[in-house]
């Protein structure tokens, strides 16, 4: 593979993040692998190409954008721009009004791109939220999304998400559309504004 793998950025429920050299263009991207217990032929290898398609599909300055999907050694991959950056997690306790609601207003553009394309991130927190060292707010890691009318991924009735920005009906583990993600974003200005 033409990726030379610099450091380890994280780990999600969907798989390890690294930043990683791309030799043939010679740029700085993420690498994000599925986990090495999850076995290729279950629904999670199904999901995590879902995810890619999804997001790969979205074009805007506030979503991090998705290079491709790639194979090596038999481990599939999610080639993604690097964002250099905090997290809303590690920045939300020390914003002003005027950075949350800017934050606010950038979030809110990436997802109407994404929910006029019948795309829905189904987890937005903090922990999604990249703050890069410009200001430009991106939402990341479409690894929940659905396509609207693509097959639902999730048992039925079993919820994915994280529980404190969660809309009722996912925590039911109803249907969700694009107004789950709308729920998740005033929670989270809630949380930018009121510090708690």
């Amino acid at each position: 593979s033409h990726y030379k793998i610099l450091e380890k950025l994280g780990e999600g429920g969907m798989g390890v993040v690294y930043k990683a050299q791309d030799t043939k263009l010679d740029r700085i991207v993420a690498l994000k692998f599925l986990p090495e217990h999850v076995s290729a032929s279950s629904g999670d290898l199904e999901r995590f190409l879902q995810e890619a398609k999804a997001a790969a599909a979205l074009n805007h300055p506030n979503i991090c954008t998705i290079h491709g999907i790639e194979e090596s050694d038999g481990k599939n991959f999610i080639v993604m721009e690097f964002v250099d950056g905090q997290t809303l997690q590690e920045k939300k306790s020390s914003l002003s009004m005027k950075q949350a609601l800017d934050i606010g207003i950038q979030i809110a553009d990436g997802l109407a791109s994404a929910h006029e394309k019948g795309i829905v991130h189904r987890d937005i927190k903090p922990e999604n939220i990249m703050i890069r060292k410009d200001g430009r707010v991106q939402v990341m890691d479409f690894g929940l999304a659905k396509l609207r009318g693509a097959s639902r991924l999730t048992k039925e009735g079993s919820t994915i998400g994280t529980a404190g920005y969660m809309s009722p009906e996912q925590v039911q583990g109803q249907e969700t559309d694009h107004r789950s993600d709308i729920f998740s974003l005033g929670v989270l200005l809630y949380e930018m504004l009121s510090g708690q």
